[in-house]
């Protein structure tokens, strides 16, 4: 069984269960999933986590993404893209000077009511199949934050820029509030994720090239371990006296290491005596002691080290 994350490009028609389900028959595994949904027109990062990594899922799904988008003006559809049917259409008649300024007025906190195009679910049904059946719901705003814009090109009534934004953030309904500010409507006409924490889309490999690599045996070189996903973490290695309780994923007192400059709750990589990876712990300053948050390692692990230790 393969452990890590690859890195895949989604391509256009594909949704993120169609890449999993593709990975599971070309790896001949089933423990794969998938870290954050892109709509099945957009195209770019999807970082996939394989084996033992799936536990990082919920983890990379929080960081902060980033996507090139063209925006339209002049036309506003029920989905916000130019999947959807045309509900309006205005002339484009504001200048580009305030169209760059109502773009960089997006920047920081805002909020963002959902498109009911979108899995999100109300009562138990996911609301696109509601819209499907021509109901709007009502949906709560939720907070947001673009953290930074950067406008590539306007050539009117389309302009192409990139945002770095939070989890949860949805571009096409940034691209419906722009055109709603400027008074002309607006909706997303094509969408790349370009960056998803270390993955960057210059880096991404297709279903098919996976599947070459894979054949020729070369995917692992593509493979990013667990332990480099944490590697900006401070690393502790623990005596063999502290073996047996790293193993059952107990507490360890933190007298033993130095903790020097380390700040209460700081999470590091915990490794036992023989430099195995145990997993991600917490720095408890008050209890002077380490306490598991996220366990990567297995028990066989360990017996196969004994095995290999006889």
């Amino acid at each position: 069984m393969i452990n890590g994350v690859i890195n895949v490009y989604k391509e256009r028609g594909y949704t993120s269960h169609d890449v999993v389900a593709r990975l599971r028959g070309i790896l001949k595994q089933k423990k794969i999933g998938h870290t954050g949904t892109l709509d099945p027109e957009a195209v770019g990062v999807l970082p996939v986590c394989l084996g033992r990594a799936t536990k990082l899922c919920e983890l990379l799904t929080d960081k902060k993404k980033t996507y090139e988008a063209v925006l339209h003006l002049g036309i506003v559809t029920d989905t916000q893209d130019l999947t959807g049917e045309i509900l309006e259409e205005h002339p484009v008649q504001v200048s580009e000077d305030a169209v760059r300024a109502c773009i960089m007025g997006f920047v920081g906190e805002r909020e963002q009511i959902p498109p009911m195009y979108s899995a999100l679910k109300v009562n138990g049904r996911k609301l696109y199949e509601l819209a499907r059946e021509g109901k709007t719901v009502e949906r709560k705003p939720r907070a947001v934050t673009f953290y930074e814009i950067e406008i590539h090109e306007i050539s009117l009534p389309k302009v192409r820029f990139s945002v770095t934004c939070s989890k949860g953030t949805y571009i096409r309904t940034l691209c419906h509030d722009i055109g709603a500010a400027l008074g002309c409507g607006g909706c997303m006409e094509s969408l790349i994720r370009t960056r998803v924490e270390r993955f960057a889309v210059e880096e991404s490999l297709t279903l098919e090239q996976i599947e070459k690599a894979a054949k020729e045996q070369t995917l692992m070189e593509h493979i990013v371990s667990i332990e480099e996903m944490f590697s900006s973490l401070r690393k502790i290695s623990m005596s063999e006296q502290m073996d047996l309780l790293l193993h059952n994923g107990n507490a360890v007192p933190s007298e033993t290491v130095s903790v020097e400059n380390l700040e209460d709750h700081t999470k590091v990589r915990m490794y036992d005596s023989q430099n195995r990876f145990i997993g991600i712990y917490e720095y408890e300053k008050r209890r002077q002691r380490f306490r598991l948050h996220t366990m990567f390692c297995v028990p066989e692990d360990f017996r196969e080290h004994k095995k290999e230790a006889l």
